[in-house]
């Protein structure tokens, strides 16, 4: 377990850098802009990181592993899941989402790094596909396919949440979710 103090550092750094990018391009953010946005000195910036890039790293790595335990939550605590009994306050990515804004933001807006978005989508889909067989059982739908288009869904969903400024609340988010879930549901029957 991290000492707290360094992990408030870290999320300090990490905000200096996520807010730095609503400014400029990652290329034109140096160390001393975050430092100084972070309030935090030189020293210990290259206490914990080499380079920017390695800040950039951490908070990507933290905020997907962050999106894999939000997205697995309603049927990893479940002891017999499936989608038709799955409620609204079950499903945690949207919490996950609006807890991380900033980092969506520049998620969406491509600040982060060329091809992000892929990235973030193919995450998704690694984890629908690991879990098809929990989540989707019975089904005949290829899994490949099938967690291709979940990813890309609740991927839209996202985009579409952000590009509006998260006008809608996480609950909202997972209760239309939960509506598009039960359609595609009974339009297969």
């Amino acid at each position: 377990m991290t000492d707290r103090r360094i992990r408030k550092t870290k999320t300090a750094f990490a905000q200096a850098l996520l807010t730095l990018l609503e400014e400029k391009e990652f290329k034109k953010i140096t160390v001393t802009d975050i430092v100084e946005r972070a309030d935090v000195n030189r020293g210990t910036f290259y206490k914990h990181y080499q380079e920017k890039e390695d800040l950039l790293e951490e908070v990507i790595t933290d905020v997907l592993t962050a999106l894999e335990i939000a997205y697995e939550k309603p049927y990893k605590e479940a002891n017999h899941f499936s989608v038709e009994t799955l409620t609204p306050s079950m499903v945690k990515i949207f919490d996950h989402v609006y807890a991380h804004q900033l980092f969506y933001k520049q998620a969406i807006a491509e600040k982060l790094r060329s091809g992000f978005q892929n990235q973030l989508c193919d995450v998704i889909k690694r984890i629908a596909l690991r879990d098809f067989g929990v989540i989707f059982r019975g089904t005949e739908a290829n899994p490949e396919l099938f967690a291709s288009y979940q990813s890309h869904a609740i991927f839209g969903l996202i985009v579409h949440w952000t590009q509006h400024n998260f006008v809608y609340t996480p609950e909202y988010m997972a209760e239309q979710l939960l509506y598009i879930l039960h359609a595609d549901i009974s339009f297969s029957k």
